[in-house]
């Protein structure tokens, strides 16, 4: 698969932060699908000269890119925490479960999206599938056609197929910035 994640964080250090030394600004930015595991993190944070078994070992996502902006609680998180549940995820590598999750945070929230990943683990996605450029009215063609038979063609054009989706599906469907998501409880 195709790098997908475009997910980068600035790492910072309460301890650097607090004594206003050169680390204070935090780590350069890091896209985390460029690492396979937190070791080479600490690794890159070493060479960046971080002190992590001093001054440096109390962690903070500083800033972030490439997750849904409306969570603002990024500088309570220990980025190892988010670095593991995007890897659990599968979403760093692959560019649809990076879609998805986009998506899905955007109708829900990240604290759902991090449930969901504990709950089902790496299989997280198969409860999430998204439509993209689809509006109530595709949808409603397609859930129409899978669930309905023997309606003649040309009676299509006398049915509300934007009504018939969100009356039927609206309770598992939402619609996102680039289109239609379900989200299968």
């Amino acid at each position: 698969m195709e790098t997908a994640s475009k997910v980068s964080i600035v790492i910072g250090s309460w301890g650097s932060y607090n004594a206003c030394n050169e680390r204070a600004l935090g780590s350069k930015w890091l896209n985390l699908s460029e690492f396979s595991d937190w070791d080479q993190i600490v690794e890159e944070l070493e060479k960046e000269g971080f002190e992590l078994d001093g001054i440096d070992e109390e962690l903070f996502i500083q800033d972030i890119e490439g997750i849904y902006s409306s969570y603002g609680n990024w500088n309570s998180w220990h980025p190892k925490t988010l670095f593991d549940i995007l890897d659990e995820a599968e979403v760093l590598n692959d560019s649809y479960k990076y879609d998805k999750m986009t998506a899905f945070i955007e109708v829900r929230c990240f604290d759902d999206f991090v449930e969901l990943v504990r709950c089902k683990g790496r299989n997280w996605d198969s409860y999430v599938n998204i439509y993209p450029n689809y509006d109530w009215s595709d949808y409603g063609i397609m859930m129409f056609s899978e669930t309905e038979e023997n309606v003649p063609e040309r009676l299509s054009d006398f049915i509300d197929f934007e009504a018939y989706a969100r009356h039927f599906y609206g309770d598992m469907a939402e619609e996102y910035d680039g289109g239609i998501i379900e989200i299968i409880d």
